[in-house]
């Protein structure tokens, strides 16, 4: 596709996106009248396709600039990315299936714009600023994180005092996890799957890895398709919930001889591993919805297999004694590396909370240390979105 079809292909996702995303309509209007954010450059590390371009439009109509790439080397979508790269006021460095090194130097060009403001997807852009620029952080007013695994790492640096910069944890905003988390990803997650596989839900064993919101939300989906959900979780008390919501609960040892079709969400790595790949059965479907390609460890299961080759778009089959085990989009995040991530209506909360966060922070001086999103921002996208 030449680049002026990229471009109009891009502008028409962006579109029917911004259509769906009434609530953050709303918000980019009053940012057009007021610029509460000129002057102000806002570096992203998000996935880059049409719900994140709708942001990015937002915070450059009230005035940022704002210099984007991705989180993910498989959730970029090009067209999208080349049609951001035509606004004013937006830089856009992300690509589709890039390399490691190519990943880190474009988190590297959004740095070198030394941003005001940072937004993250896994806190990817926060923990290079930590680990490489430090010579960065003293300008940075704070930042806001999207996703449960950078909040994960992010209590982690606080908790040893290596967090130096504010950030605001968005992923827990109640009108993003309860809908984002257990709704979004319910459906986009099934979305990836059942489109690259074109098999049968129903009828099949489906194990769910964590019964967090995401797992809870593809739980619910998986039993909606007519299978049989089995749930594997280490914390007692959401185990215990998810069995009171009519889920089988096993340890993932015992889940392993039985599923069909295996979707981890714990945001931890190993998850699937060896003595799991060693029991499945021939045919087994393997995805990952956690932010990270490390809960199957893909590592294990390539030195157990021969052959290994790609037997349909995004799907990877791993012989392991004669048996099958098919894998989705490398182990990467399946809705997104498979799929065109959550639906434009769920994400319109979760990016009007980034956009009135952002300008929560560039009022308010914060500490260093993760902060809660304010409760009348939450409660303000509820009432609008309701």
């Amino acid at each position: 596709m030449i680049e002026k079809e990229l471009i109009e292909s891009g502008n028409m996702k962006m579109e029917w996106a911004r259509n769906h995303m009434p609530v953050l309509a709303i918000v980019r209007e009053k940012f057009e009248k007021e610029k509460p954010l000129k002057g102000l450059k806002v570096g992203m590390a998000l996935h880059v396709e049409a719900k994140t371009a709708v942001l990015v439009e937002t915070l450059a109509s009230g005035g940022a600039n704002v210099f984007i790439t991705g989180c993910n080397p498989l959730s970029t979508q090009n067209d999208v990315a080349k049609a951001l790269g035509t606004r004013e006021n937006i830089d856009c460095f992300a690509k589709y299936d890039c390399c490691n090194s190519e990943y880190y130097e474009a988190i590297d060009r959004v740095l070198d714009f030394k941003p005001d403001i940072t937004i993250d997807d896994g806190a990817d852009l926060i923990f290079k600023l930590h680990n490489e620029r430090i010579e960065l952080l003293p300008d940075i007013l704070g930042g806001c994180e999207e996703t449960t695994t950078g909040i994960h790492r992010l209590h982690a640096m606080e908790k040893e005092g290596a967090l130096k910069m504010p950030v605001i944890a968005v992923n827990d905003a109640m009108t993003k996890y309860l809908f984002d988390n257990r709704y979004g990803t319910g459906q986009s997650a099934w979305d990836g799957i059942n489109r690259t596989t074109n098999l049968l839900v129903a009828g099949k064993n489906v194990v769910v890895a964590g019964y967090g919101w995401c797992g809870r939300g593809v739980a619910m989906r998986a039993a909606g398709l007519g299978a049989s959900v089995i749930v594997t979780e280490i914390d007692p008390i959401r185990a215990l919930e998810a069995r009171m919501d009519g889920y089988n609960v096993m340890k993932m040892v015992e889940a392993a001889k039985l599923g069909d079709i295996f979707v981890t969400t714990t945001g931890n790595r190993d998850i699937l591993t060896t003595e799991h790949f060693q029991v499945m059965k021939d045919g087994a479907i393997l995805a990952n919805s956690g932010h990270f390609n490390v809960e199957i460890d893909m590592e294990a299961l390539s030195s157990l297999a021969k052959p290994v080759r790609t037997v349909r778009q995004n799907i990877r089959e791993y012989n392991v004694n004669n048996r099958r085990i098919n894998v989705i989009a490398e182990g990467r995040l399946v809705n997104l590396a498979a799929g065109d991530g959550h639906p434009a209506e769920v994400m319109d909360m979760s990016f009007t909370n980034q956009a009135l966060c952002v300008h929560y922070i560039a009022e308010n001086k914060l500490c260093n240390g993760v902060h809660k999103v304010p409760h009348v921002i939450d409660m303000y996208v509820a009432k609008m979105k309701l």
